[in-house]
């Protein structure tokens, strides 16, 4: 391949993705990352790879919704790869704002599914060593399955139940994505993929939300009696399997990513507060005013029909493509609280919303 086009690759997966392969998945051509920057798109989270990859990585601020503007960038760009994350991704914001989800991840989905199916029917690469040179990739999610009860694990196979605005707007693009290669025959792959933790995180997720909560002395909200039960999955590790797919994946798959790592939501938060005592002792964080992280865990009203448990089979994906989850979840808790730690600026230009002044400064509202 020589260019790929990466949608959402300033939100957090996209960004480490971009990241990934650049660095360990070892590719040679260009990235074309287009992101609308939405209040989650951070251009600070690429800072450093533009500057070190000037000339094989390219910005373009736009919307997946723009019919015009991606015809414009599969003609300039003519990518061979598209790696689809540009997505309504919270599903608390959906509950209260369904219409975005809608917007974003079913019309965006459907303009850069048919974009992509004109580009490939009319290019001039023969039509016997095309579907091998191009594949539609899309990033989706696990709770496009609904909920598990108390055993058992969602396999590519198992029956969609979407049970949120979010979910059910993930399917409805899944659905559309499998119907252009049975229609179309366009190659394309699907992952759904578990809970992502990680580097560039937006803190209004679980992790980053209780890090940067506790670094400050401040509640650790946890939905209901915080049983609810995930599978935990390093970004990279993630980004390697959807690298591994987009490479050597079969034309029309679907692939579940796992990490192998069921946990109880309240676990998390005492696995993130464990993390924090060993990085920033709470004796020496004036923050929390002689308390304990611990105490800080705070049980809220519950979700809105929250899921009770997620757990992802991912043997296909190991059987054949060799991909399985390479960082344990206490090492990859350990290595996202570094982070945090190690970014300061990061974090306060996200909390205060710098990074949404530059970028108006430098592309518009």
């Amino acid at each position: 391949m020589k260019t790929i086009l990466v949608t959402g690759g300033a939100g957090f997966i996209g960004s480490n993705f971009i990241r990934y392969v650049f660095g360990k998945g070892g590719f040679r051509g260009r990235v074309v990352n287009l992101d609308k920057l939405t209040y989650a798109g951070n251009l600070e989270n690429l800072a450093d790879i533009e500057r070190k990859y000037k000339g094989r990585y390219t910005f373009v601020k736009g919307d997946i919704c723009d019919f015009k503007l991606l015809n414009g960038i599969f003609k300039k760009y003519k990518p061979e790869a598209v790696a689809h994350f540009a997505a309504e991704s919270h599903v608390d914001r959906s509950i209260f704002g369904p219409k975005d989800f809608v917007e974003t991840n079913i019309q965006g989905t459907f303009a850069l599914l048919e974009t992509a199916r004109n580009f490939w029917q009319n290019s001039s690469i023969p039509d016997s060593r095309f579907p091998t040179s191009f594949r539609f990739h899309h990033v989706s999610t696990d709770e496009v399955y609904g909920s598990l009860g108390k055993t058992g694990k969602f396999k590519e196979t198992t029956p969609y139940d979407p049970r949120s605005p979010y979910s059910a707007s993930k399917a409805s693009s899944d659905h559309l994505v499998r119907a252009y290669h049975h229609t179309y025959g366009l190659p394309v792959t699907i992952s759904n993929c578990s809970n992502n933790y990680g580097p560039y995180h937006f803190p209004e997720k679980l992790v980053p939300l209780a890090i940067l909560n506790a670094l400050e002395g401040k509640p650790l909200p946890v939905y209901g009696d915080g049983l609810q039960v995930r599978d935990w999955l390093y970004v990279e590790d993630h980004c390697a399997a959807i690298w591994e797919i987009i490479n050597k994946g079969r034309a029309g798959e679907t692939y579940n990513v796992g990490g192998n790592c069921e946990m109880k939501n309240i676990d998390v938060v005492k696995g993130i507060c464990s993390a924090l005592e060993r990085a920033v002792p709470a004796r020496h964080n004036k923050a929390l005013n002689g308390k304990n992280y611990a105490d800080l865990i705070t049980y809220v009203k519950d979700r809105a029909g929250h899921d009770r448990r997620y757990a992802i089979d991912f043997s296909k994906i190991k059987k054949e493509l060799g991909w399985q989850p390479a960082v344990r979840f206490a090492g990859g808790l350990a290595k996202t609280v570094d982070w945090y730690l190690a970014n300061p600026g990061w974090v306060k230009n996200v909390k205060t919303g710098a990074y949404r002044k530059w970028i108006s400064r430098n592309y518009g509202k």
